[in-house]
């Protein structure tokens, strides 16, 4: 039976499933969460025994305290946590209606309750490392892509990054986050077409960072993975700029 697992919320595409894959190669287990049962199986398939897969709306409240009534009655220690799942559909703030809002702040609760769980099971088990998937949004307006819901909800998970490396230091346990810039995912297909979606963005984005182009999903996944590992062993409460240089100075 498999010892430790990394969980992976968000785990199907993008930076969650790029950080999977690192994981997998390094001979590790994850257990992946998504909503698709398709992107689940497709995983399950590259992976093999490697992973197991959990299909959760992470917008259902009653989907996902089923998730974390599993995550407390889990006997193997989780050793790694990362929460990679997110949405993102820019619209300006004043056509923003209750439900935009709340596909943003759902998603929050979703993880404030699974990361609650999970660092339970870490406190049980000795430690571990928590990694949220943060956001240069969080810090930084763009006026290409109005996105104020959004923003605040990834402001509130730097804030929580912090608050838990204060607090769950003392079992061992250590929270850091990251903060991409525009990264190649199909998070964009709110209001992209999937086959348009690298296109797009590297046409209207690659000046946009410093270094010259947008960041591929891997870019983050090497830091998600560091931050993860005992390389990173005195790292805590930090949020990382992965971004191509765009919080150091706009080109």
């Amino acid at each position: 039976m498999t010892q430790s697992t990394t969980l992976i919320i968000g785990g199907t595409s993008g930076m969650g499933l790029a950080t999977a894959r690192k994981i997998v190669a390094q001979g590790g287990h994850v257990t992946l969460v998504g909503s698709s049962a398709s992107k689940l199986d497709a995983v399950k398939a590259e992976f093999g025994d490697a992973a197991e897969t959990h299909q959760v709306n992470l917008r259902n409240s009653t989907e996902v305290d089923v998730l974390v009534a599993r995550i407390k009655a889990e006997t193997r220690s989780i050793q790694g946590l990362v929460n990679a799942a997110g949405t993102f559909a820019p619209k300006p703030f004043l056509e923003h209606s209750g439900e935009d809002f709340d596909s943003y702040m759902d998603l929050n609760r979703a993880t404030f309750f699974i990361t609650q769980a999970v660092a339970e099971n870490m406190k049980m088990h000795g430690g571990g490392s928590i990694v949220n998937i943060g956001s240069m949004w969080a810090k930084q307006a763009v006026r290409a892509t109005p996105s104020s819901a959004y923003s605040m909800a990834k402001a509130a998970l730097h804030s929580l990054t912090q608050h838990l490396a204060m607090e769950l230091a003392e079992h061992g346990i250590r929270v850091n986050a990251v903060s991409p810039a525009v990264v190649v995912t199909p998070i964009y297909g709110a209001f992209i077409a999937p086959d348009q979606i690298e296109s797009t963005l590297t046409d209207a984005f690659d000046a946009f960072h410093p270094i010259g182009r947008v960041g591929r999903p891997e870019d983050v996944a090497s830091t998600v993975t560091h931050l993860l590992s005992e390389d990173a062993s005195w790292v805590t409460g930090a949020i990382w700029d992965v971004d191509g240089g765009v919080m150091a100075g706009l080109v």
